[in-house]
């Protein structure tokens, strides 16, 4: 039995290993846990998929929304490859039930407790920021508190991104960017039997025939599970791939078709760059790309913006708004919330040394 609760263990280790700060895959199991140990009423059978597949979404979306400010977007296929061999299939699930029930919930208080500890490096890279100026930040610091943490470095893309937009939207804004848009006086008429589309997506009609907006970036929101696609785009054209793994010529393609901008920008690790460059010229793509940017670039770039010539107009700016995408990006870091919800499920009572709980 216990080589049998040992594999249950591991495979329950390794899915929280592969995952993502947020967590979602591990807090499903533990909230299928909960619903098994505290609602008899719903029939529900470990070893039989069925009855909880489709329901625990629902069950780890409300705590997810609580702690997260959001929910998985991934694929249904994706977020059902949690119960396949090489996760927590049934007879695995089973396992760690009867543990559960046994000890009071403690592999919930595990699964709660792992969250927690991804999230107090979070916090610590946050407090970072809060306590940095523009003359103390560090760029290189930053980024290696998530390189050198185990549990966040799956996680580094969002913190690329974060970087990235802080940095793209505070300059944007600085710089005071105006975008016109107009339409050809000789296609008033085109205009006028379209009015309606005119007025309401163009914003536009037969006497007011230019405007003018402020330019700005705008983060698209939560990655999906392949890291593909767009992160950020801008209102005037230019779209945004961050990529801090290393891009080979099938995802370089994908990165490329699934946008239909030509002005992208890719931001790379700086040894990535003239990789990322030879396969986007073999795969003909090149001619979309508008800039590779490198870390070393944006390392330059914050060190200008934060104590160079303009560091009193850019720097508190920039700092500030890393923090702010920090704490919109992961609104648990520095709550008072989970500390409650911990309480009221009594996790804080549970002592194992076996599934190392200590709190």
């Amino acid at each position: 039995m216990r080589h049998d609760l040992d594999q249950a263990k591991n495979a329950l280790d390794s899915v929280i290993k592969k995952s993502r700060v947020h967590l979602y895959k591990p807090i499903q199991i533990a909230e299928i846990l909960f619903k098994n140990r505290n609602n008899p009423e719903l029939n529900i059978d470990l070893k039989d998929l069925e009855t909880y597949r489709t329901k625990s979404k629902k069950w780890r979306d409300i705590v997810c929304m609580q702690f997260l400010g959001r929910v998985s977007t991934s694929s249904a296929k994706f977020q059902d490859n949690l119960f396949e061999d090489n996760a927590i299939p049934p007879h695995i699930l089973s396992l760690l039930g009867i543990e559960n029930d046994n000890n009071n919930g403690i592999v919930e208080a595990y699964i709660y407790k792992k969250f927690e500890e991804k999230h107090l490096q979070l916090e610590n890279a946050l407090n970072y920021c809060l306590s940095s100026t523009k003359e103390t930040f560090d760029l290189n610091i930053f980024l290696n508190q998530f390189w050198d943490q185990p549990g966040l470095k799956r996680s580094l893309d969002k913190i690329f991104e974060i970087v990235v937009y802080s940095l793209f939207e505070v300059l944007t804004i600085a710089i005071d960017i105006k975008i016109d848009i107009y339409y050809n006086p000789e296609k008033r008429r085109i205009l006028k039997e379209f009015s309606e589309f005119a007025e309401k997506v163009l914003n536009l009609n037969a006497e007011n025939n230019r405007k003018s907006l402020e330019a700005h970036f705008h983060r698209v929101g939560v990655t999906n599970a392949a890291d593909r696609g767009l992160d950020m785009y801008a209102n005037f054209g230019s779209v945004v791939q961050i990529k801090h793994l290393s891009l080979d010529e099938e995802l370089a393609e994908d990165v490329v078709t699934s946008i239909t901008s030509n002005k992208i920008i890719i931001v790379c690790k700086s040894a990535e760059e003239n990789v990322i460059n030879s396969l986007l010229t073999q795969i003909g793509w090149r001619s979309r790309i508008q800039a590779v940017i490198t870390v070393d670039d944006l390392v330059c770039w914050y060190e200008k913006a934060l104590t160079g010539t303009y560091a009193n107009i850019l720097g508190e700016k920039i700092i500030s708004t890393l923090s702010d995408e920090i704490k919109n990006e992961f609104p648990s870091v520095g709550s008072n919330d989970f500390q409650e919800f911990k309480e009221a499920r009594s996790y804080n009572q549970l002592c194992n040394q076996y599934w190392d709980i200590n709190t």
